[in-house]
């Protein structure tokens, strides 16, 4: 019958096994997870994420990607970051060379060299970067929407809460290292960071132009494979910009075909107007509708009161702003429990988690911040998996209560914040974006 039709049929898929799917907690066991399998590689490594921090972490995570390569030469070793975010200081610090310092000198030290690129999504960093994720450890895909510092592998004391999955998938791990070599490392915008001879921004002004347009025509190459009553299917997805976009297709189509139940994590609120106007449409249909989101607290731009105050602290209390609209706006569906608002706080841990769950069939794995930013602006990627047999519905039944067991229910809108209740500085900042409708523009590259 056409209504019980698998609305995403027509996209080509690869098989897998869901008893090799795993479900990772926390970040401490991620952390534990990534660096014993680039320890035990055999053939090849491709990590890429935002970013790979001069800090504890990140330079236990490169010393563990040389010392694989000093004992293994042939270990096909890659690693991708963003070229805007690899060389320049953390927000609100001095300036300096950033990461890439830490590259070169890494480089200089080994006999056998382990690239690091850089990937220049646009020419400056405010208008797109590199947010595509995933970490492929021989036949292994390591999935997170975490960069790779102290906070995101809790290295330390505090966390940044993510989700963590993996994929024990030769066809999947092939055709994402497949894109990387093809769409990314091959193309002339992208450089070698440990290079001290790289070229300035300005010198592949022309080649990242390239590059941008040849990624908003790409997508990730592997053969149809239909699936068996025993698997699960998984479609790696890949969007930049607003225009032919098949990842934010996806995430439309996956809430506009919601039957029953919505779960959505995203770590700033500020949603794209067509994400809002497909969850209007569900609760209308009487679609049961989660939304999982750190509170300001827990962002990680949010700058405690007895700190000095920058001006980019002001976001988490924006994003409340909209998360208190939003809530009002919905107020009767709050009531009804139709609609279901969580606010994540543990201690002085931060939230990071993204990605949705469709009627207990569909789930998308992604580092998609479901903002306009990550819309419009980001390079972003993710993975679709189709579950018409429900073979994970413990896994990621278990993954849910992980996460809501920090949250904290918002039974109405009042229970967040007004503005008069924020720090005279954090006041003053909003009523001046407002003032001068600066709020507009900001919420398109937020």
């Amino acid at each position: 019958m056409i209504a019980n039709r698998n609305p995403f049929e027509h996209l080509p898929t690869i098989a897998q096994d869901p008893n090799k799917f795993e479900v990772i907690l926390s970040a401490r066991d991620f952390r534990i997870r990534l660096l014993d399998a680039i320890k035990t590689a055999k053939s090849r490594i491709y990590l890429i994420a935002l970013y790979l921090e001069d800090d504890e972490a990140g330079r236990e995570i490169l010393t563990a990607l040389y010392e694989a390569k000093q004992q293994n030469p042939g270990l096909d070793i890659n690693v991708c970051v963003d070229w805007h975010r690899a060389q320049r200081g953390l927000i609100g610090a001095d300036s300096s060379d950033g990461n890439a310092a830490m590259y070169k000198s890494f480089s200089e030290k080994y006999e056998h060299k382990v690239p690091v690129y850089g990937v220049p999504v646009r020419g400056r960093e405010v208008f797109g970067v590199l947010h595509l994720k995933g970490f492929i450890i021989d036949n292994t895909v390591i999935y997170s929407g975490a960069s790779l510092n102290n906070i995101y592998l809790n290295h330390q004391e505090r966390y940044r809460f993510d989700r963590y999955h993996t994929f024990d998938n030769k066809d999947l791990a092939n055709s994402m290292v497949e894109f990387v070599q093809s769409e990314m490392i091959a193309n002339s915008a992208v450089n070698d960071l440990t290079n001290r001879d790289k070229p300035s921004t300005k010198e592949i002004k022309a080649d990242i132009r390239q590059l941008r347009a040849s990624l908003a025509n790409s997508e990730y190459q592997f053969a149809h494979q239909p699936t068996g009553e025993n698997e699960i299917a998984v479609t790696p997805l890949v969007g930049v910009g607003k225009r032919r976009n098949k990842l934010n297709q996806t995430i439309n189509h996956l809430i506009a075909e919601a039957k029953e139940e919505v779960f959505i994590c995203t770590p700033y609120f500020n949603f794209p107007k067509s994400i809002a106007k497909e969850v209007k449409k569900a609760l209308k249909r009487g679609v049961k509708v989660t939304i999982v989101v750190g509170d300001k607290t827990a962002n990680d731009f949010f700058i405690s009161p007895e700190e000095d105050f920058k001006t980019i602290g002001g976001l988490p209390y924006l994003y409340e702003v909209n998360l208190r609209s939003f809530a009002k706006a919905h107020e009767a569906h709050i009531a009804s429990r139709n609609l279901s608002i969580h606010l994540w706080k543990h201690e002085e841990n931060s939230f990071h988690l993204k990605g949705l769950w469709i009627d207990k069939r569909y789930m998308l794995l992604t580092g998609n911040n479901l903002n306009p930013r990550a819309w419009k602006l980001d390079l972003e990627n993710g993975i679709l998996i189709q579950d018409h047999h429900q073979h994970l519905v413990a896994k990621f039944s278990s993954e849910v209560d992980n996460i809501l067991q920090h949250t904290q229910l918002i039974c109405t809108y009042r229970q967040l914040d007004k503005v008069e209740r924020y720090p005279d500085t954090v006041q003053k900042l909003i009523k001046k974006v407002t003032r001068v409708k600066a709020d507009r523009v900001l919420k398109q590259i937020l």
